[in-house]
């Protein structure tokens, strides 16, 4: 009953003209065939095998609220006999396989991927587009594989064996089932490219001045843009006020040559230009003139509160347009490509929720009005540049923000199993800003493997030193997707219910990320049409023996480990592996994993901590030659490590693009070392022959 695979079916874009419904799909079970449909399309199709006396099926729709679950129960006739399951899932372009359910075993693990998935983990297939997962619950032996993809959608083979099988669908996943309101996928894309760069705040804090940002651009230029970073995003210290429009647009003295020199400046470095905004207002004058233009108290007058001041109410329409629109429209106008909105936290808590009569008084809408101060931001400054909410996890302008920093100030290592399943889904994670400290090589790499936004904030002189090593490993940050869309420490996300109770921002809220790790594993699988491999960071010693099939690979096959920050190989392992303690320097292991192949093949690359992710773009063995192309970074040295089983023979190796160094042979590795004095690919090619 299999059909080719049609994947235009799935639509243009992968996004329905509207709102995909509520409500439970279509079951047709005909024979051996089971076809469920989905908002107007078919979105699995597949053939039930379960002896000679077939099969019974079960159609359950349960509501909670709104949210709706629909299971499909298969079973046996003959009850000594097994069920099998085989089919296909048909998703729309943002679709991609995962885990839906919690494992009741084996260690915590924070799981992302570049590319499409293919671990033996995942059991569902969620379509974020349309938002709805569909999984088959714990019990029989599953798997899901990739099938095709193209522009109208992708396809998987979804294969299940065991007593029973229960299918799972759930529509309208992160809006209900997860809480998300205002997730909307259909509406809106996620910002694709890597974001990493710079922000000026730990660096300079207010005090920062022109001279420092251009002298900083200068830095950035030379040691980190050809690395990835091409962010530079000037902080608090550069206004004359927070609140009227003109306080924004006409830098301080600090800044004689004012904003629009400096987004000129920063553009001729070949960087993106970044300005941080304050939602608060502090001009108590302005808001005496303009009192309906403000939230008020119980007794009628401008209400205050911490951090925030005055709040404008923006529902008011002639305050927004006085008030927030000029200042996106001037600083955009100067040509400035990303924007962080902060203290947007204590508009929400201290502005309106601690003053929520004013809304009743008003007839307004709160959590709408809160909104559509965002919404004018948005509109001045389109949608081709960046927008980062500040600080802490801001529910209401999903769909708003591109991302939004997601805990307090420092950097935020719980945050990664906190919320790793809104990265890249509902908006890009910031878990602030990475200090090059003694904790530096640990940050850089959790930050890169989950694919958050990665932003430094050291004096710039620092970039000179030895010290920016980890960081020029990190970047640039692939674009990944979350393995789970479940948040693994569940602990914050649970709690957001809050969020309209809380009438103080001072300090982290229960829902917001916390600093502390809660979880040391992070896996990156990195998919490329030449090759499947893992990369895993460990920060803590949690787990001394890591098994293979807790990571999704098949505990039957063989892997090399090797050690990037360290350069060294671990060994050939199956099953399981001891990575060991960790380094005291490094605080951190990133353990590059690739299947055993019975010939001479790449181990890892020195470029980035993913050991071969942004940098090879293709590797091939046939006719006893290894080949590849590498993408090199100017003056960057470039080393490839290759595993050489004792039956072959490294006979040349040559390159174009780059100047090779003689092979360095150590135990069942040999390192080859690449120099290129600009930056570009090249071509290499290492011929064996058997002993």
């Amino acid at each position: 009953m299999i059909a080719a695979i049609g994947l235009s079916a799935c639509g243009k874009g992968g996004t329905p003209a509207g709102a995909p419904e509520n409500g439970a799909a279509g079951i047709e079970i005909s024979g051996k065939d089971l076809v469920i449909r989905y908002d107007g399309r078919k979105m699995f199709e597949a053939e039930v095998a379960a002896g000679e006396t077939g099969f019974e099926a079960k159609v359950n729709v349960t509501r909670a609220g709104e949210a709706v679950t629909q299971t499909v129960l298969l079973t046996p006739r003959d009850r000594s006999a097994r069920i099998r399951l085989g089919g296909m899932v048909l998703g729309g372009p943002e679709s991609f396989p995962c885990e839906a359910d919690r494992r009741d075993r084996g260690p915590a693990v924070v799981r992302h991927v570049s590319g499409t998935s293919r671990s033996r983990l995942n059991r569902a297939v969620y379509d974020r587009g349309r938002d709805w997962v569909l999984s088959i619950d714990a019990g029989p032996r599953a798997g899901i594989a990739p099938l095709a993809a193209g522009e109208d959608g992708k396809a998987y083979r979804l294969e299940a064996d065991g007593a029973e099988i229960v299918l799972r669908f759930r529509p309208r996943y992160y809006q209900i089932h997860r809480g998300l309101s205002f997730f909307e996928p259909w509406t809106y894309r996620i910002w694709t490219e890597p974001v990493a760069g710079w922000i000026s705040w730990f660096a300079f804090y207010d005090k920062v001045t022109e001279t420092d940002i251009v002298g900083t651009a200068d830095v950035l230029a030379e040691t980190l843009l050809p690395f990835g970073y091409d962010l530079l995003q000037i902080d608090d210290g550069y206004q004359r006020g927070e609140g009227r429009p003109d306080l924004w647009l006409t830098a301080n003295d600090k800044f004689p040559r004012g904003l629009d020199f400096l987004s000129r400046y920063i553009k001729s470095k070949g960087l993106r230009p970044g300005i941080w905004t304050n939602v608060a207002f502090k001009q108590a004058d302005f808001v005496g003139e303009h009192r309906d233009w403000f939230v008020t108290g119980e007794s009628g007058e401008p209400a205050r509160g911490n951090w925030i001041e005055f709040s404008l109410d923006a529902s008011n329409r002639a305050a927004v347009d006085a008030v927030v629109r000029p200042v996106y429209r001037g600083l955009r106008g100067m040509g400035w490509e990303y924007f962080k909105v902060d203290a947007l936290r204590h508009l929400r808590y201290e502005g309106y929720n601690a003053h929520a009569g004013h809304f009743g008084r008003t007839k307004k809408d709160l959590v709408g009005t809160f909104r559509s101060y965002v919404e004018a931001i948005r509109g001045e400054v389109g949608r081709d540049v960046f927008v980062l909410a500040c600080w802490g996890i801001r529910p209401e302008l999903v769909g708003l923000v591109d991302g939004c920093r997601i805990g307090t100030d420092g950097f935020s290592y719980a945050g990664m199993a906190q919320f790793n399943s809104w990265n890249n889904v509902v908006w890009r994670n910031d878990p602030d800003h990475v200090e090059l400290n003694d904790d530096r090589y640990r940050s850089t790499l959790v930050t890169s493997l989950t694919g958050s936004i990665l932003l430094l904030t050291d004096k710039p002189e620092l970039y000179r030193t030895a010290a920016v090593e980890p960081a020029r490993r990190a970047a640039p940050v692939l674009w990944t997707v979350p393995g789970q869309v479940f948040d693994v420490d569940p602990s914050r996300s649970s709690e957001l219910g809050r969020v309209d109770t809380e009438v103080s921002g001072s300090g982290p809220r229960l829902f917001d990320a916390s600093l502390q790790p809660t979880c040391d594993l992070f896996a990156l699988e990195i998919d490329r049409p030449f090759e499947n491999w893992l990369v895993l960071g460990r920060t803590g010693e949690s787990v001394r023996e890591i098994r293979f099939a807790d990571l999704g690979l098949d505990p039957a096959k063989e892997y090399w480990v090797f050690e990037f920050w360290s350069k060294g190989l671990l060994g050939s392992f199956s099953g399981s592996f001891a990575p060991g303690p960790l380094d005291p320097v490094f605080r951190s292991q990133a353990l590059a994993i690739r299947e055993r192949r019975p010939h001479p093949q790449v181990l890892a690359t020195s470029r980035h901590v993913t050991c071969g992710g942004p940098d090879l773009a293709d590797v091939r063995w046939a006719n006893g030659a290894l080949s590849g192309t590498s993408r090199l970074v100017a003056g960057d040295p470039y080393d490839i490590y290759l595993s050489v089983p004792q039956e072959y023979r490294l006979d040349s190796f040559v390159c174009e693009g780059a100047t090779a160094s003689e092979p360095v042979r150590a135990g069942p590795t040999v390192k080859i070392r690449l120099a290129a004095g600009v930056a570009g690919t090249a071509a290499w090619r290492a011929v064996f022959s058997p002993r």
